[in-house]
């Protein structure tokens, strides 16, 4: 009975993992930007998650490529563009929203588009 339950949760576990990785492919408008205690409403700022790991940040009229990866336990997003590599803490995360932050840039509220 004990090996069930324990394999149950493991599965459940990795269901739930998958699901969040998941939702996080599509496109997300950035819509609150907080840097120092000080908001900001960003225009036309973009993050587009895509299978395999591939990643494009829009900002206007330009855009970058990179990767992305998702921890196992869905709490570090870390987004790779060229040689620089930043590290998100995952504050809030579901279906329709995402809040990140770092250290080096503050926190970051999301909203998905596509």
């Amino acid at each position: 009975m004990k090996i069930l339950i324990t394999f149950l949760l493991c599965v459940t576990g990795f269901v739930s993992q998958a699901q969040t990785s998941k939702e996080l492919i599509g496109k997300w408008k950035l819509v609150k930007e907080t840097t120092n205690g000080v908001v900001k409403t960003p225009d036309n700022v973009y993050q587009v998650f895509m299978e395999g790991g591939k990643f494009e940040g829009i900002n206007g009229n330009n855009s970058r490529t990179g990767k992305w990866k998702l921890s196992e336990d869905n709490k570090k997003l870390t987004v790779r563009i060229s040689i620089v590599s930043i590290k998100f803490d995952v504050e809030y995360f579901d279906a329709k929203k995402r809040i990140i932050s770092s250290d080096k840039i503050g926190t970051l509220e999301y909203e998905k588009v596509e």
